[in-house]
């Protein structure tokens, strides 16, 4: 069943990156898109769980639900739904596969945590993809609003992996709740936020929206990507450890890019393909406890067939 959950959680999370491009591509607002998904999905999933008695009212008026909702749903998705207008989806999945890199930079430079060789080396082969993955639309002439789109999304990873980093002293300050009505609370506070930054930044005219796709992209994103997936990655890990549902990660940029060539028609030259190993190189590189994890996971199959042999 764990197999079967990943393997749905990593489709699901792959699939966004075209989700959202099609909603921004079919008119709705980035901002106000996002917002919706995020108050939607946050306050069914929250009703729930206050319904089965799992979380207490107290939880919706902590100033570390705001924080963390600020950098986890609201600069994130922000910078992303924006992005998108401007760059493919499958670009998008594969900068936004930058966070954990971007976690192991902040807790190197403002926790002063010591770097080891591997971690610079997996840095430095993550910098070159990214670059590999910007080069094509640069080198095309798509034009500045392009590179803004690429700075935008690494400017929103930042603030995840300062959203993550701070969301790791709240789940710690707040055991006594349950992680998936944390995770719904603050994405309220992120659609929130989100909804007020659409209220002074955008036009709600919806003379030229594409309604269908505009709609079917909101409802799949809030059932299915921020509902079901999130349920799912907090599922995982109830049964295994905080680290294997991460890896996701690695695996969810090549089925967007796939899937954004196919289903959408968007270009993908062989240099972006090498950009998109590089990154997942990187980051399997500078994470350790990712490797070891995998050793383990060899060992523990290898000794299960012996005994099964026997």
């Amino acid at each position: 069943m764990v197999g079967i959950a990943f393997t749905v959680m990593c489709l699901v999370f792959g699939t966004t990156f075209l989700a959202i491009k099609i909603g921004v591509e079919a008119g709705m607002p980035p901002f106000l898109s996002a917002g919706l998904r995020f108050v939607i999905a946050g306050a069914l999933m929250f009703t729930w769980m206050w319904m089965k008695g799992k979380v207490s009212l107290s939880l919706l008026f902590r100033k570390e639900m705001l924080i963390t909702g600020a950098g986890l749903t609201f600069a994130t998705f922000a910078t992303l739904y924006w992005a998108e207008q401007h760059v493919s989806s499958g670009v998008g999945a594969i900068l936004s596969a930058t966070g954990p890199l971007m976690i192991m930079l902040m807790q190197t430079a403002l926790l002063r945590q010591k770097t080891s060789a591997r971690m610079l080396i997996g840095c430095l082969i993550g910098f070159t993809g990214v670059v590999l993955v910007v080069l094509p639309g640069v080198s095309l002439g798509a034009g500045s609003l392009f590179l803004w789109g690429c700075i935008a999304v690494l400017v929103g990873e930042v603030c995840y992996s300062a959203g993550t980093l701070y969301s790791k002293k709240v789940i710690h300050q707040f055991s006594d709740m349950n992680p998936v009505a944390i995770n719904a609370v603050q994405m309220m506070y992120g659609g929130v936020l989100l909804f007020i930054l659409s209220a002074l930044t955008e036009s709600w005219n919806m003379s030229a929206l594409d309604v269908l796709p505009a709609v079917s992209s909101v409802i799949y994103l809030t059932v299915i990507g921020s509902m079901v997936g999130h349920s799912l990655f907090y599922w995982i890990m109830s049964r295994t450890n905080p680290l294997f549902p991460a890896t996701w990660l690695y695996i969810s940029p090549p089925i967007a890019v796939g899937l954004g060539a196919i289903v959408y028609g968007e270009h993908v030259s062989w240099v972006t393909w090498v950009g998109v190993v590089l990154v997942i190189s990187g980051l399997l590189t500078m994470n350790e406890k990712v490797n070891n994890w995998l050793k383990k996971g060899k060992r523990v199959r290898a000794n299960v067939r012996t005994s099964e042999s026997v």
